[in-house]
């Protein structure tokens, strides 16, 4: 049987409208399609960004940290060494103050020429030369000079050995040093240098450690002592 017109016309029609059906859908799907994968773009980029932004701020959080702890450390040096300043100015003062009256003890006939004596036996003792050269304050001449005349006889009974001592009269110590000797060998190249000043800062290092402890306290952070 042959298709009329109208038949051949409604089947054209018909499959228009599959055709058309069939691409809307595919339209659909496409869109979709882009969709999604806009949407998973749009999310990897976010999150990249994000991971940045966060990795950019720790970045800086670290930094200020940093800056903090050098800050803090450098602060600390700093408070360090004003007390340890402030500790070294008050030693500096209880040493002055020591050698202010050490003076004190020059302008006590009996105390000084007593001290004398024992500083004159010491130099003998420490040189152990035959012959030695005393070189004192020229105010002191006459009092170093009647501790040689006491000492002579000791140290020759203690060493067994004669021992003959000059006072240098033309080259005294300076008369504003608070007082002592100084005993060279004949030569002149070994000194023994007995001044109070000298004997102070003797004593002054030698005892620092304790110095300290007794001004400051025990450092806690100190295993072991000078």
């Amino acid at each position: 049987m042959a298709l009329t017109d109208a038949d051949v016309q409604k089947q054209i029609k018909h499959m228009m409208a599959f055709i058309e059906q069939e691409a809307n859908e595919k339209v659909e799907e496409i869109d979709a399609k882009a969709e999604e994968e806009f949407n998973i773009e749009k999310g990897r980029l976010v999150q990249t960004q994000r991971v940045k932004i966060i990795e950019y701020y720790e970045k800086k959080e670290k930094q200020i940290e940093q800056h903090k702890k050098i800050k803090m450390s450098n602060l600390m040096n700093q408070a360090r060494l004003k007390v340890l300043k402030a500790r070294d100015d008050m030693i500096m003062d209880l040493l002055n103050e020591a050698r202010q009256r050490l003076a004190e003890i020059a302008q006590d006939p009996a105390q000084y020429s007593t001290l004398l004596e024992g500083l004159v036996l010491q130099g003998f003792y420490q040189l152990l030369e035959p012959k030695v050269t005393i070189r004192c304050r020229q105010q002191d001449v006459e009092m170093v000079q009647a501790a040689v005349n006491k000492n002579i006889p000791i140290y020759k009974e203690a060493v067994k050995s004669n021992i003959v001592v000059k006072i240098d009269q033309q080259r005294f110590l300076p008369s504003d040093i608070c007082g002592g000797v100084e005993v060279y060998n004949d030569n002149g190249k070994i000194k023994v240098s007995n001044t109070l000043e000298s004997r102070l800062d003797l004593m002054a290092h030698q005892m620092m450690p304790e110095i300290r402890v007794a001004l400051f306290g025990a450092n806690p952070n100190r295993k072991f002592t000078d």
